[in-house]
């Protein structure tokens, strides 16, 4: 697996659920402790070290909210 960074604009997350939907190994969640200033839960990922960079997540936001960063070893 690739190690990677995911990372969610908070400001931009509406909680939709679209990314943890089209997420293959069920790596996402929406956060129950963070809401953003517009109300909503906000997504966060589970396991980073399990996820493959497959990009889905980002891809199927609507808001543009999440990137992906492949970390070097």
């Amino acid at each position: 697996m690739a190690n990677a960074k995911i990372t969610v604009n908070t400001r931009l997350c509406k909680g939709c659920g679209l990314c943890i939907t089209a997420c293959p190994k069920k790596l996402l969640e929406l956060d129950g402790g963070c809401i953003n200033d517009k109300g909503y839960n906000v997504m966060r990922i589970t396991d980073e070290s399990a996820c493959s960079l497959c990009a889905n997540c980002a891809i199927t936001c609507p808001d543009a909210a999440i990137t992906l960063e492949k970390i070097e070893e």
